[in-house]
């Protein structure tokens, strides 16, 4: 299975954000087109982003979280998350509760394992959320570091995935776009990705 930039643009139609909204310009550089390398770094690959686009590092975490959130057979992560995460930080107040989730997760990584959660292995990484409680804590976006970072950064990814029409059909959504949250399909997910879930980023309305 083979997520693209379709897919999240298709995500992002549903929530109202147009595809003239996620320009490629705004990958600068672009984690799908990158090597792999010096991912993590923040600063230091540059790229931090304008009024409206998240900082490069923040990308990279994401995407990063997406590697261990996702089912393992997919592909494509990078590109996909990037492109929904691009079009996500339109919203001023999600985008800075992202960048702000995002950053403490990846302030935990460097003082618990000395290296940014993006340079971790994806093992590591998984274990770094369930240390956190991650996979255990409901979502609420203003609660404790592992509620903020379930629902801005797990739910967010999840409900991505699942809203998609790739992800859409390993659990029969037939149209989820543009109805996040509302149908059965969506249920509480496992941090192993085997399920689907509410959308922490639509739970508050």
């Amino acid at each position: 299975m083979r997520l693209t930039r379709r897919d999240a643009l298709a995500v992002l139609a549903g929530l109202g954000v147009t595809a003239g909204a996620v320009s490629l310009t705004q990958f600068d550089p672009s984690t799908a087109d990158s090597t792999g390398e010096g991912r993590g770094s923040g600063g230091e690959r540059g790229g931090d982003g304008d009024g409206d686009t998240p900082p490069t590092a923040v990308r990279e975490t994401m995407v990063a979280a997406g590697e261990v959130v996702y089912p393992s057979a997919v592909e494509g992560i990078p590109e996909f998350v990037e492109t929904y995460v691009v079009g996500r930080a339109r919203d001023d107040a999600r985008r800075d509760a992202m960048v702000d989730a995002v950053a403490e997760l990846d302030g935990v990584a460097r003082d618990w394992e000395n290296a940014a959660f993006a340079d971790l292995p994806a093992g590591d990484r998984d274990r770094l959320l369930r240390e956190l409680g991650v996979n255990t804590a409901d979502p609420v976006p203003d609660g404790t570091l592992s509620e903020r970072l379930r629902f801005h950064v797990v739910n967010e990814l999840l409900y991505a995935f699942y809203a998609s029409p790739t992800g859409g059909r390993l659990v029969g959504i037939e149209n989820p776009i543009g109805h996040p949250g509302g149908t059965e399909s969506y249920r509480r997910a496992t941090m192993d990705g085997g399920e689907a879930t509410d959308s922490g980023g639509e739970s508050d309305g």
